[in-house]
């Protein structure tokens, strides 16, 4: 009885040398990732305050094999980061985006009358923005069915990869060279053939850009416009509803507060959208960007964007309180107004 006490004793002790053991590793594991974690972070608040457009992120932890993965858009933050880790003890690898898993197609247009962009690769995340038909993103990333792009105000997100067509550079800048029509109703179609009752290819809105093909066809006292899509396909558009791009621009060149004005209210009436910023839909700053927009401006995405872009102007008292007659001095049609609450402050 007594030589198994002892034995058992001595099992004993060697279950807590090893738990001690690995309680240390824990801790030194432990450690390290959050040194790896800070670093990141440190970078992060420095070269990507905003998530929504500018990435630096800790994707992966391997603690038992003191492997890290970390990404991001910034050549900055990268360096950053690796001189931070280099005498750390980290095995840790850098992913400057856009990444492998797109190869040299970097660049995309936009392949929908309106395709959804979502804060997740999933169908069921949070819908963050839309983007129109003909639109130019970056494509930053591949995950399964999904890219991660990013749009002309730099607003980053996914979206299917059936949405967009993927080009190369030199692809990319053929498409930009192609004479394009933007559509300028607030809904219609593509068809098939010149004749409204033929099958439609796909829907069209306000903002949808297309290649013109330089042909027209007259059908029952209507012209009709031949386009093509960035995948290619070839569609009819009635000539009313659309206008050469480069003479959209050079309208909206002289475009003022009246016209900003004017556009949003073509929007009366639309369905409340959360991350919606087109005619099928919008949300609050989802409708002063397609205002914007409609007039030939590009401004950030969000109203916590917005607010930190233009100019300010002075609406406030000594104190910081909303003051009504500056306001009503200072203020000007189409100028956005942001409404904050905070303890301090009315």
């Amino acid at each position: 009885y007594e030589k198994m006490i002892k034995q058992l004793s001595k099992f004993a002790l060697i279950v807590i040398f090893l738990a001690n053991i690995q309680q240390v590793n824990a801790q030194i594991d432990s450690t390290l990732f959050f040194k790896v974690k800070q670093v990141v972070e440190d970078s992060k608040k420095i070269y990507a305050p905003d998530g929504r457009t500018k990435i630096v992120s800790l994707v992966e932890s391997d603690l038992a094999n003191k492997k890290f993965l970390i990404e991001t858009t910034e050549t900055e933050a990268a360096k950053n980061i690796e001189q931070n880790l280099l005498h750390s003890g980290a095995q840790f690898k850098i992913t400057l985006l856009p990444d492998a898993s797109v190869a040299e197609k970097t660049q995309a247009v936009i392949n929908l009358s309106v395709a959804n962009l979502r804060t997740k690769p999933s169908h069921a995340a949070e819908m963050a923005t839309q983007a129109l038909l003909g639109a130019k993103v970056d494509i930053l990333q591949k995950n399964g069915g999904d890219f991660r792009i990013r749009t002309a105000e730099g607003y980053i997100a996914w979206i299917p990869t059936s949405s967009v067509v993927p080009m190369t550079a030199a692809e990319a800048k053929d498409y930009s060279n192609k004479p394009k029509v933007i559509f300028t109703s607030d809904f219609g179609k593509a068809t098939s053939a010149a004749n409204p009752t033929s099958q439609r290819i796909s829907d069209l809105v306000y903002g949808d850009i297309l290649i013109t093909n330089s042909k027209t066809l007259a059908f029952e006292g209507k012209t009709y416009i031949e386009i093509s899509y960035p995948d290619g396909r070839i569609g009819y558009i009635d000539a009313a509803d659309a206008m050469p791009l480069a003479d959209w621009y050079k309208a909206k060149s002289q475009s003022t507060t009246t016209t900003i004005l004017e556009s949003a209210k073509t929007m009366m009436g639309l369905p409340y959208l959360w991350g919606g910023t087109s005619s099928k839909g919008v949300d609050c700053s989802g409708f002063t960007k397609t205002a914007y927009f409609m007039n030939g401006f590009i401004i950030p995405r969000d109203a916590s964007q917005q607010v930190n872009h233009g100019d300010v102007i002075d609406i406030l008292d000594a104190e910081g309180n909303f003051d009504p007659k500056k306001a009503l001095a200072n203020l000007k049609p189409a100028d956005l107004l942001f409404f904050a609450a905070g303890k301090n402050t009315n």
